[in-house]
C-alpha cells in the first residue's frame, strides 16, 4: 500500500495514536487527532512540554496509526517526523500551518481562529508532519 492508496481513509478518520521512542528504545504510544497533509501523516502536538514530543525531537521515527471508530479497519505510517513551532518556523507562516492541519484533522472549522491561534502560542504547540516510509493496514474492500 502507498500513501496515496490510503489518502482518502486517512482523510475521513481521525482517531489515532502515536508510537514514539524513548531514549532507552522502548516505544510510547498516546492517543491522538490525526489527518493527511501534504503528502504526510500529521497532527498537533497541543502542549509543548509532552512526552511525545520530547521523544520524536531525540529519535524522529515513529508510527502514526488512524482508525475507524469501531477499529476493524485502519491505517499505519512509519516514517520520520518533522516537528514546526514558532521556534523555528516564521509567525505568519506557523499560524497559517497550525490551522491547515487543524483543517486536515477533522471535519469543520475551528468555531474561533482567533482564539485557536493564541492557545497555540501559550500552550507552546507544536505541528507534526511524518514523512511516510512503510504505509500499510487493512482498508474496506
Amino acid at each position: 500500500m502507498n500513501f496515496e492508496d490510503a489518502r482518502p481513509f486517512m482523510e475521513k478518520n481521525h482517531k489515532g495514536m502515536v508510537t514514539s521512542l524513548r531514549p532507552d528504545g522502548t516505544a510510547q504510544s498516546s492517543i491522538i487527532v490525526c489527518g493527511a497533509y501534504e503528502d504526510c501523516a500529521a497532527f498537533v502536538i497541543v502542549r509543548g512540554w509532552s512526552v511525545k514530543l520530547k521523544n520524536l525531537r531525540k529519535n524522529p521515527q515513529c508510527t502514526v496509526l488512524y482508525v475507524t471508530p469501531d477499529w476493524r479497519t485502519w491505517v499505519s505510517v512509519e516514517g520520520k517526523a518533522r516537528l514546526f513551532d514558532y521556534e523555528n518556523t516564521e509567525k505568519e507562516e506557523m499560524r497559517v500551518m497550525f490551522r491547515e492541519v487543524f483543517r486536515a484533522c477533522g471535519d469543520s472549522d475551528h468555531p474561533d481562529w482567533e482564539e485557536y491561534d493564541q492557545a497555540m502560542v501559550d500552550q507552546g504547540a507544536v505541528a507534526v508532519l511524518v514523512t511516510p516510509e512503510r504505509v500499510y493496514g487493512r482498508l474496506p474492500a
